[in-house]
């Protein structure tokens, strides 16, 4: 009994679906981040990580099952030259989604799609596959932790080496200015 319903229907027939998701496949290789509803967005990852592993193979067969998915030269071409070897170590995953929040006039919700490993992109990527990733977070935290040792007000702590005292401000200010993990 298949309880799930997958792929999401998205409230379209099949073949609107199909010229939606193919739609925004070519967008988001033109501009590499749009933002769009959770759903769609999960749905256009599968699709946008496809054609990256096609653009990868580099034949002709590949080049026209992605010609049957984007629909311009121009996305195809930067598909085949800039994404294939940006990605050509990478083994998957070639797109993120970062959920966003709510949209005003409906509250659906929405999230931001993109491809991984470019300049601008919101969130650095993982850590290559040799690391882990407790490793990369081991690390992350440490990092911070050292450069910001904060405590309650009067109690003494250690910030760069250096032994000090803080005052309720100071603290204060710290907190306020100490990014979020």
């Amino acid at each position: 009994m298949k309880h799930g319903s997958f792929p999401r229907k998205l409230g379209r027939d099949p073949k609107h679906r199909w010229a939606m998701l193919r739609t925004m496949v070519t967008q988001l290789i033109e501009h590499e981040r749009i933002s769009t509803t959770v759903a769609k967005a999960k749905e256009l990852r599968k699709l946008a990580d496809q054609v990256v592993t096609m653009a990868k193979k580099g034949t002709l067969a590949a080049r026209r099952q992605a010609g049957a998915i984007v629909r311009t030269e121009t996305e195809l071409q930067k598909l085949f030259t800039q994404f294939a070897a940006r990605y050509k170590d990478r083994a998957g995953g070639y797109c993120r989604v970062l959920q966003t929040g709510q949209r005003g006039g409906d509250s659906a919700s929405m999230a931001l799609i993109e491809y991984v490993d470019r300049e601008g992109e919101l969130r650095p990527p993982k850590p290559p596959e040799g690391l882990s990733v407790s490793w990369a977070a081991r690390e992350f935290v440490n990092k911070q932790m050292e450069e910001r040792r904060t405590t309650y007000k009067g109690e003494r702590t250690r910030v760069h080496g250096r032994e000090e005292v803080l005052t309720a401000a100071e603290v204060m200010s710290a907190d306020a200015a100490a990014p979020t993990v």
